[in-house]
């Protein structure tokens, strides 16, 4: 029998997709947001595809903002354009 793949939602394209696939943002028990690379970081987490276009509609939407129930600062947004124009995960 095959072993069930975590699913998560992503906050820009609604999609569900393989928990590894993505990237989590997570608001720590502190109130900061932060990247979540390894997937283990206490907090409330949001996934996002690692995909540009994912990003745009989560930040035009607020999605993120919502999810994590508090303001996402432009640092965060900033990083993980990094990160996706890198293609690297950590």
């Amino acid at each position: 029998m095959q072993k069930k793949i975590p699913q998560r939602q992503c906050m820009g394209c609604r999609e569900r997709k393989a928990k590894k696939e993505m990237i989590r943002v997570v608001r720590g028990t502190d109130g900061t947001v932060s990247l979540d690379f390894s997937g283990k970081l206490n907090g409330r987490g949001a996934y996002i595809c690692p995909l540009a276009d994912c990003l745009k509609r989560a930040r035009k939407a607020k999605s993120l903002e919502r999810s994590l129930e508090v303001p996402i600062p432009d640092e965060v947004y900033d990083r993980l354009e990094k990160e996706m124009e890198d293609g690297t995960n950590g």
